[in-house]
């Protein structure tokens, strides 16, 4: 296995979870984002308000991508487990 066929496996796996890891991370932020205008403009300060529908998005997020987030691991992986033997020898 040469050091640029090791980077390419390690860079497709970053890029992998960097694209799951906004997937879910994005829509929460983008609801704090609201949420926290929200409770500048009122002056409400209650802590449930700012975390609860942060909680929600990202669970709906979760549960509407989950499929295809697990689709796409089980591609990388079952890609990687094909290249085993050729990586080896």
């Amino acid at each position: 296995m040469t050091p640029e066929q090791s980077v390419s496996l390690v860079g497709g796996a970053v890029n992998l979870v960097v694209i799951m890891v906004s997937v879910l991370v994005v829509p929460g932020l983008v609801v704090g984002l609201i949420v926290s205008v929200f409770q500048a403009a009122t002056q409400i300060q209650e802590q449930t308000l700012s975390f609860l529908p942060r909680f929600i998005v990202t669970l709906l997020t979760l549960i509407f991508t989950g499929h295809w987030l697990l689709a796409q691991v089980t591609t990388l992986f079952d890609e990687l487990f094909a290249k085993i033997p050729g990586l080896i020898g």
